[in-house]
């Protein structure tokens, strides 16, 4: 008899063990959103086996994520393929906005980009008319910067190869001005081209914010399934540019966070006021996906004599979140 309730107490703690379980993240090209006292993480994939489009995880400190009050099965979608949105399949790259009272979703689908609209961080983001933002040909990876009232959409443009554009963007009707489409970069540093694993040019997943009246672009660089996918920057006096690579990119690679692949992220600040970059890395040494979750401390010092910021992150400091289901 005490055999029998000893092995049901075991039974019961392991049961409370694996309810309590921690796991890491699985969200490649992360975003984190910071809202209300909180953080907001999506990215591509990150929930298996559930519908095509993005699902949400929400914390407080990076490091313990938890879906949100009233997911299901642990998941919470905020934009669905299909709910009024465009899009069948190939759903990357998410990035999230407000202006005033609205939250904009910007994605890619199809290898174009997607503008929706919700009035909750939690979405449901959905289109009123579905459609890309620009079908004249393909383009992915969205980012919108706003910069004295008028916006601009960064993203990747296809030439033989991945290139990162610019144009202003009118975000009531969700399209870009044609007239000031520009290209931003062209690949040029060794870096940006290692021969792990051959192939096109390839410069994605920008991030833009200004800084001291100078505009600062992360971008990341080789194709996802090198393993020197790696992150670099650039600075201009424009949001057009043009831009000036920096000679101490890249700033994240894997001779730094000690992990492949490390790449395709977003910076945002934190509540506690540190500039963070989230980012993802290869499953391991020798696999590539599914892609893990990272999130690096950024460190940004004056150079006065460039009249500029300079940007290190600090490599001890690297979060591995984890994803808990109480």
């Amino acid at each position: 008899m005490k055999h029998i309730i000893l092995c049901s107490l075991i039974l019961i703690i392991a049961m409370q063990v694996a309810a309590q379980e921690k796991k890491e993240l699985f969200y490649a090209d992360p975003t984190v959103y910071v809202d209300g006292g909180k953080y907001y993480l999506t990215g591509t994939g990150g929930h298996r086996g559930g519908p095509s489009g993005f699902s949400v995880l929400e914390s407080k400190d990076l490091k313990n994520w938890y879906p949100p009050a009233g997911a299901t099965d642990g998941v919470h979608m905020i934009m669905t393929k299909g709910d009024q949105a465009f899009g069948e399949s190939g759903f990357w790259a998410p990035q999230i906005l407000k202006v005033n009272h609205t939250y904009y979703l910007t994605y890619t689908a199809d290898e174009q980009t997607v503008l929706t609209q919700s009035e909750s961080v939690l979405g449901p983001y959905k289109q009123k008319d579905v459609s890309p933002i620009d079908g004249s040909e393909k383009n992915i990876d969205s980012f919108i910067f706003e910069d004295n009232g008028k916006y601009y959409l960064y993203h990747v443009r296809f030439n033989n190869g991945n290139y990162l554009w610019v144009a202003e963007f009118d975000l009531d009707k969700g399209q870009i001005k044609p007239q000031t489409l520009r290209q931003c970069l062209r690949q040029t540093e060794e870096w940006e081209a290692t021969p792990n694993y051959e192939s096109a040019p390839i410069m994605e997943g920008p991030t833009v914010f200004k800084l001291k009246d100078k505009y600062y672009l992360f971008y990341s660089a080789n194709h996802f399934m090198n393993i020197d996918y790696a992150v670099g920057y650039a600075v201009a006096d424009s949001p057009y540019g043009p831009w000036i690579k920096q000679k101490d990119s890249p700033i994240i690679h894997r001779s730094i966070v000690d992990e492949n692949g490390s790449g395709h992220g977003d910076l945002f600040q934190g509540l506690d006021g540190q500039l963070y970059y989230v980012y993802h890395v290869h499953f391991s040494e020798d696999q590539v996906s599914p892609r893990r979750t990272r999130i690096v401390p950024l460190v940004k010092e004056w150079d006065a004599d460039a009249g500029l910021y300079k940007f290190r992150v600090e490599e001890d400091k690297v979060i591995v979140p984890l994803v808990t289901r109480k």
